[in-house]
């Protein structure tokens, strides 16, 4: 069954048609809600509430454009909206902070420890790092969807990048020293 007769079948309630799709795109997407999760265990109630709105405004799809660029929308939606709820977007005073470019050496490192890291940043720090650097908006996209200011987002992606080196770079002073031993 192709793609759009799998769609039509959701947008009737077809159960099967909807295990169908979940079973398709579940583990993708399932990449997304860590992004934007403080655990495993939300990223799984992210993705879980994420269908639940994908069937739901399924009829809303018009065929146009990437069907799964939609749900990934809904995803993050899902997992912004939850913050929100949270008031986790405090207002900082700063109303600039100098952004320089940081780098860090990356290569001996592994994907779950970065993963870790970023999940493990401050949720309004992870936000913007995600819907910044993995996700490519603006900061005034991110203003709006987090419904900040571009001040406090530029602010908490610096504060995300400088977190995510410091992080790094303990990492990287233990494998040295303990190479060195």
């Amino acid at each position: 069954m192709g793609l759009k007769e799998l769609i039509r079948k959701c947008r009737n309630n077809d159960r099967d048609a909807q295990e169908q799709l979940y079973r398709l795109y579940a583990a993708k997407l399932f990449g997304v809600c860590l992004k934007y999760s403080n655990s495993r265990q939300e990223a799984e109630d992210n993705l879980q509430d994420g269908f639940v709105t994908i069937f739901e405004k399924i009829s809303q799809y018009k065929n146009e454009g990437s069907f799964e660029g939609w749900m990934k929308r809904i995803l993050i939606n899902t997992a912004l909206q939850k913050h929100r709820q949270q008031k986790v977007y405090g207002i900082t005073n700063e109303d600039y902070l100098q952004q320089e470019e940081i780098e860090v050496e990356t290569d001996e490192l592994s994907v779950d420890f970065l993963l870790e890291c970023v999940q493990n940043l401050p949720d309004r720090y992870r936000q913007v790092f995600n819907l910044y650097v993995m996700d490519g908006h603006s900061h005034k996209e991110i203003a709006e969807l987090l419904k900040i200011s571009e001040g406090t987002s530029k602010s908490n992606l610096a504060r995300a990048r400088m977190a995510l080196k410091d992080k790094i770079e303990r990492k990287q002073n233990i494998h040295n020293s303990a190479q060195s031993s």
